[in-house]
C-alpha cells in the first residue's frame, strides 16, 4: 500500500501548484477579456484619448493629486457612456477582490462627498466665495478618474492604469505574467465627519492594524521602532518626492513575538489582498518566501488615531507606507502605498521578456 502521508502531501502540492506559480493565465485572461470589451466599445475620438503606446512615459508615472492640479492620461469616467462605465467596472472587479473593489470605488465616491461637505460649509457661512472657488478648481469628482491603456490587450506586453484623486492602480501584463504595483490608495477625510455618511472610514483597517501593532510592542520595542522626527506631510516615496527608502529602520520582525508578527502579516494582507484572490495568493507567497523575519516595522508620530502618524513595512521584496497626514495636529487624511521592489510597472518581467524575445 502506498504511504498515505506521502499521498496526502502530493495531493496538497498538486492543489497548490496553480497558486504557487509566478504566472496566472486564468486571472489574466479574465482581465484581458474585460479590457478588450471596453476597447471595442470606444469610438475613434475616445480611442485617441484612451489608447497609448506601451512605451508612453505616462505608463511609468503615477500621481495622487486632484486632476485640477495634475492632468491625467486616458479617458475619464465622465466622458464614457453608461455602457462603457459598466465595462470599466468589469475591469476593476476582474482585477480586484471585493475589498479592493470596494475601496477603489469608495475612494472615487469620496470626491462627491467632499464637494457636498464644502458646499455645506459654504452655506453655513464658514467658507467665502474665494475659498469655495479655490476648492472647486481642484475638480474633485467621481467623473474625473481616468482609464488609460498602454498597448492593446492583444499584445504580448500591455498595461492599464486607473487614476485620479487618491487612487492609482497600475497593471502591467507580459505574456502570462503580471505586475500590480505601484498601488496607491488615499482618503480625505480619513473619517467622514457629517451627514448620512458620518463615520465612514474607507481605509480604516489599514490604520487600525498599524495602531494595534505599535500598541502590542513593549516600551523597549516601541522605542526601537519609533523615529524621533516630524510626521511626513506625505508618504516618503511620494509620486513627486524623488525619494526612496533604502535603509532599513525600526524593529525587525525576527525580534517580535508570534502575536506581534501575526498582526504585521495582517497589515501586509490588507494591502496585497486588495487584488483578486488568485493573484493575491501569488504575491503574498513571494513575501513569505523572502522571509517574514526580515521585514522591518518603523513608526513616526503619535500612537493614536486622531493625531498625525506614519508607519512603514520594509521587506526584502516589497514596501508598504501609511501616512495619516491631516491638517494641523489632527490626523484625518490618509495616503498609503504598496510597492514591489524591482518589478514596478513590470520592470523585472519586462527585462526577462526583452532578453528572451527579439524587439
Amino acid at each position: 500500500m502506498p504511504n498515505s502521508k506521502l499521498l496526502t502531501a502530493a495531493l496538497i502540492l498538486f492543489l497548490l501548484l496553480p497558486f504557487l506559480s509566478n504566472s496566472q493565465p486564468g486571472y489574466n485572461a479574465e482581465i484581458k477579456q474585460a479590457a478588450i470589451s471596453f476597447v471595442n466599445s470606444l469610438n475613434n475620438m475616445q480611442k485617441q484619448a484612451a489608447l497609448l503606446a506601451f512605451n508612453d512615459t505616462a505608463r511609468v508615472k503615477w500621481n495622487n493629486l486632484p486632476v485640477g492640479l495634475r492632468a491625467r492620461a486616458g479617458i475619464n469616467v465622465g466622458n464614457m457612456t453608461e455602457e462603457q462605465r459598466k465595462l470599466f467596472h468589469r475591469i476593476l472587479s476582474a482585477s480586484l477582490s471585493s475589498q479592493g473593489y470596494l475601496k477603489a470605488t469608495s475612494i472615487m465616491q469620496l470626491d462627491a462627498l467632499l464637494n457636498q461637505y464644502y458646499d455645506s460649509l459654504y452655506y453655513q457661512g464658514e467658507l467665502n466665495d474665494e475659498n469655495l472657488k479655490g476648492i472647486k478648481s481642484l475638480q474633485w469628482s467621481p467623473r474625473n478618474f481616468y482609464l488609460a491603456f498602454f498597448g492593446l490587450p492583444s499584445d504580448s506586453a500591455w498595461g492599464y492604469k486607473v487614476e485620479g484623486h487618491h487612487l492609482s492602480i497600475n497593471f502591467t501584463f507580459v505574456n502570462d505574467k503580471l505586475s500590480v504595483t505601484p498601488f496607491f490608495v488615499g482618503t480625505d477625510p480619513a473619517e467622514f465627519p457629517i451627514m448620512s455618511y458620518a463615520g465612514l472610514r474607507v481605509l480604516g483597517e489599514e490604520e487600525d492594524l498599524g495602531i494595534k501593532l505599535i500598541h502590542l510592542l513593549s516600551p523597549a520595542q516601541q522605542k526601537q521602532s519609533t523615529m524621533n522626527k516630524d510626521v511626513p506631510k506625505d508618504i516618503i516615496t511620494g509620486a513627486e518626492s524623488g525619494k526612496r527608502l533604502i535603509d532599513n529602520w525600526g524593529i525587525r520582525a525576527s525580534e517580535m513575538t508570534k502575536e506581534q508578527q501575526a498582526v504585521l502579516q495582517y497589515i501586509i494582507r490588507e494591502f496585497v489582498f486588495n487584488l483578486e484572490y488568485e493573484k493575491a495568493v501569488i504575491e503574498y507567497d513571494k513575501i513569505v518566501k523572502a522571509g517574514i523575519d526580515k521585514i522591518y516595522f518603523g513608526w513616526i508620530g503619535a500612537y493614536e488615531e486622531s493625531k498625525l502618524h506614519y508607519y512603514v513595512l520594509n521587506g526584502p521584496t516589497f514596501l508598504i507606507e501609511f501616512d495619516n497626514c491631516g491638517p494641523a495636529a489632527h490626523g484625518n487624511h490618509i495616503h498609503a502605498i504598496w510597492r514591489e521592489k524591482g518589478n514596478e510597472y513590470g520592470e523585472d518581467v519586462l527585462k526577462e521578456h526583452y532578453l528572451s524575445e527579439k524587439h
